[in-house]
């Protein structure tokens, strides 16, 4: 891993249309992806995770509305037009969806939906393409590449099309893959077996990730980084070990103690009170105050800044119960 960002975000903001007028789905979103680095970007549903990913791609719904800026390599992704766009999607950066029946079309064969794309981004003549398709299968091992390439996306199990459509993402070499929420339909056993297979894929080819998910426990094993969303806005973010190992955000804090985890380790898991705010319904002031213990009166009416507090960690909280108290 090197110490280039190959993708700057800053200060991303994305406005939806909701039945009640234009809402903030993403406020003001700041972080950055160095070379073969795993950033976990983590929270609740509704937090703004996916939005964030889709923003970065142009996958936005109709009458959504972005400012900021998104640099990948350079490139401002959100000042590209369509056509520029569609040129760095699937072949520079590629997206790996939840449900991966949602990017597999369920009537055509395994090797078709493989060889499109790479002929299109990358010119291959269809037995260029088709030998591209074995040689991913095979980096994801898939057993036996060539009868996978003449099934359908039903004759797998949840698993293997989740390899599947991660072999199709790399297809093209992109210099980034964005996962998400990639193992969250799958059992304990086989999700480890995809954590494993990300981290062996940006280790030897150098792919940087972008890792979003809700649980915290799932980052611990592979990100290097992880990035708190809460409200559409970044809570905390910071290396793993030092996020993980003493969470400074309430929120951060919240997600760490209602991990079933939590219970092995000594303590009792506590889920978190009340549910996330709804885009119509976000409060005032810091998003996460009605549902946190240490809230105070201010808590409810300014919105914390997201500040340096050493330790390579960045923190959006006024009160932090949490702090170290000094010597």
């Amino acid at each position: 891993m090197t110490g280039e960002a190959l993708l700057e975000v800053e200060d991303l903001t994305v406005r939806l249309r909701t039945a009640r007028g234009i809402r903030r789905a993403v406020d003001g979103v700041s972080f950055a992806i160095r070379e073969g680095e795993i950033l976990g970007v983590a929270g609740e549903s509704g937090s703004g995770k996916t939005i964030t990913a889709l923003a970065l791609l142009g996958l936005l719904p109709l009458g959504a509305r972005t400012s900021g800026s998104v640099r990948f390599a350079g490139t401002d992704l959100l000042t590209l037009r369509r056509r520029e766009l569609q040129k760095v999607r699937g072949a520079q950066v590629s997206l790996v969806s939840q449900d991966p029946m949602t990017s597999l079309h369920p009537l055509l064969r395994i090797e078709v939906q493989m060889t499109e794309h790479v002929r299109a981004h990358l010119g291959f003549s269809q037995e260029q393409a088709r030998e591209r398709a074995l040689e991913m299968l095979a980096a994801v091992r898939i057993p036996d590449p060539e009868q996978a390439l003449a099934s359908h996306p039903h004759q797998f199990s949840g698993g293997m099309r989740q390899r599947i459509a991660i072999a199709m993402a790399l297809a093209c070499e992109p210099r980034l893959l964005i996962a998400d929420e990639p193992t969250t339909a799958l059992d304990v056993t086989v999700q480890a077996g995809i954590l494993a297979l990300l981290d062996r894929l940006r280790r030897e080819r150098g792919v940087s990730v972008l890792f979003i998910t809700h649980d915290l426990g799932v980052l611990s094993s592979v990100a290097d980084r992880i990035c708190v969303l809460y409200g559409g806005r970044v809570a905390e973010h910071g290396a793993t070990s030092v996020v993980l190992g003493t969470p400074r955000h309430p929120y951060t804090d919240g997600l760490m103690r209602a991990l079933p985890g939590a219970a092995v380790a000594g303590a009792a898991m506590t889920p978190i009170a009340g549910s996330p705010p709804s885009l119509d319904a976000m409060p005032a002031g810091c998003a996460f105050h009605p549902r946190c213990e240490w809230a105070v009166a201010t808590c409810a009416t300014r919105v914390p800044a997201l500040r340096d507090v050493g330790d390579g960690r960045l923190l959006a909280c006024d009160v932090d119960p949490l702090a170290p108290v000094p010597s």
